[in-house]
Formats: structure tokens, C-alpha cells, sequence
């Protein structure tokens, strides 16, 4: 493969595998140098890329052994991660001005209830061991085959499925147990509040039902819903949606406040 050839297929791989990396590094800042890194990488050793896989599957790979390296020294969030910094945004008046500002002023600033859907599924997936978040993803999400993610995470096909079934099961439990639009009695409420915080006028109900996942809610199975939130997630670039800039500020507390909590 020439390296021309190599640049321009990088820069359609590259929004995706950045989108990843933010997902299973809540930094944004973390997600761009290892893109960069993982460009360098790549250059570097094109030479050996033989095509035994896509060049979709072997980028993917260089950056998933980049951000493991990092990620195996830091202790994994715990499952209310949600819960803990919401109670350090209400005594944090900085982090609602600044995400105010932002509302207010950037044309990625406004809340969208879809958005918050997939910034919550991020935080929460951190609580999952690293191949069982790893593999989640790239199945459910970036729609890896299980022979390709065998590749990307260096283990077995049979500990791909390991990985999925446990992850899978834990995350559908954990949305069941606390997400408030897919069970009545769920504790987590953030959807509603932040609407209410950033779109005042707006009744949240009415844009609740736009969202096939909470229309399903009342008889949909606990496999269904969480299928039709991995579609939501699928649907959303978060570097590149209208809520972005609001978001990413939102996972920018949640990380420095997890540093600080685990």
C-alpha cells in the first residue's frame, strides 16, 4: 500500500476510531493524541501491513494497544459515576457557568436528550472490565465481526463472546435498574434535570416520545432496549453532533471528578 494510499484511507477511518477512543477514554483530549499516535504508528510500520485484515481492523488495533497501556493503570468508575458528579456539579458553580457559556454560545451547545442518552452509556461503561467495555463497543457500536475484535484485543474468539455476554448483561441491568426512561422506578433523573436546566421551555415529554427507546419502554424486553440504545449511540458522532461542545465539557468534570473519587 502506498502512503497516499494509506492517508486517504486513515482520513475516512479516522472520525470513528476517534469517536472510540473518546468512549473508552472519556478525554477528548486522550482520543486526539492517540489518533496521532496511532497515524504515526501506522506510517511507521505500513510496511508490514499485509492485508490479513482490513486496515480498519489493524488501525484499530494499534490504537486499542496504545489506550490499554494507559488504561490498565487507572482504576475503573464505579457504577453510579452518574450520580457522584451530579452531587459534585451542584457545588461546583463554575461548572454551571461555564456550561451555561457554552449553551449560550457555541453552535455545539445545545442539550439533547439523545446526546446525554450516549454521554451516559460512556461514564457507566467504564465501570465494566476493560475487555468487556472494549469489545462492547466495537461489536455493538463500531460493528465489528467477533473474529475481527479476536484481533483488535489479542484473545480468542471464545473470550470475545465471554466478554460480550457479561458486558452486554451487565450494562442492560445497570440501564434497567436506574435509567428513568426505560423504568418508571429508575433513580436517574439527569435527562429531565439538565432539559430542564437548558431548555426551559421545552416540554420534556414530547421530546421523550421521539425517542424510540422510551416509546418501547412500557413492553419492550431488557435485550431490546438495549439494542435500540446502542442504535442511539451508533447514530451520534460525538465530536460532531449539536450538543458536542456541551457534552464534552460534561465528561470533562466527570473525569477529573472520577480521578479524584476511585
Amino acid at each position: 500500500m502506498t502512503i497516499e494510499l494509506f492517508n486517504e484511507e486513515f482520513k475516512g477511518v479516522s472520525g470513528k476510531l476517534k469517536s472510540y477512543l473518546l468512549r473508552i477514554t472519556a478525554s477528548a483530549h486522550d482520543a486526539e493524541d492517540i489518533v496521532h499516535d496511532t497515524y504515526v504508528r501506522a506510517s511507521e510500520k505500513l510496511h508490514t501491513f499485509r492485508g490479513e485484515s482490513s486496515l480498519k481492523t489493524w488501525l484499530f488495533t494499534i490504537a486499542s494497544n496504545l489506550a490499554k497501556d494507559n488504561l490498565r493503570a487507572q482504576k475503573r468508575w464505579v457504577e453510579n459515576v452518574t450520580d457522584i458528579c451530579r452531587q459534585e456539579a451542584m457545588g461546583n458553580p463554575e461548572f454551571f457557568r461555564e456550561a451555561m457559556h457554552i449553551s449560550a454560545t457555541s453552535t455545539q451547545g445545545a442539550f439533547e436528550i439523545k446526546e446525554h442518552i450516549t454521554f451516559c452509556f460512556t461514564c457507566i461503561s467504564k465501570s465494566l472490565p476493560l475487555e468487556q467495555q472494549l469489545c462492547v463497543f466495537l461489536k455493538e457500536v463500531y460493528e465489528f465481526k467477533v473474529n475481527e475484535i479476536a484481533t483488535i484485543i489479542d484473545t480468542s474468539e471464545a473470550m470475545v463472546k465471554y466478554y460480550l455476554h457479561t458486558g452486554r448483561a451487565k450494562m442492560t441491568n445497570v440501564f434497567d435498574n436506574r435509567c428513568a426512561l426505560i423504568n418508571k422506578e429508575g433513580i436517574c433523573h439527569q435527562c429531565s434535570e439538565l432539559n430542564g436546566v437548558f431548555n426551559p421551555k421545552q416540554k420534556f415529554q414530547e421530546e421523550v416520545v421521539k425517542i424510540e427507546m422510551a416509546r418501547e419502554a412500557a413492553h419492550g424486553d431488557k435485550e431490546q432496549l438495549f439494542d435500540l440504545r446502542m442504535k442511539i449511540i451508533k447514530e451520534i458522532d460525538p465530536f460532531e453532533s449539536g450538543a458536542a461542545a456541551l457534552q464534552l465539557h460534561h465528561l470533562d468534570h466527570n473525569r477529573n471528578v472520577m480521578e479524584k473519587y476511585v
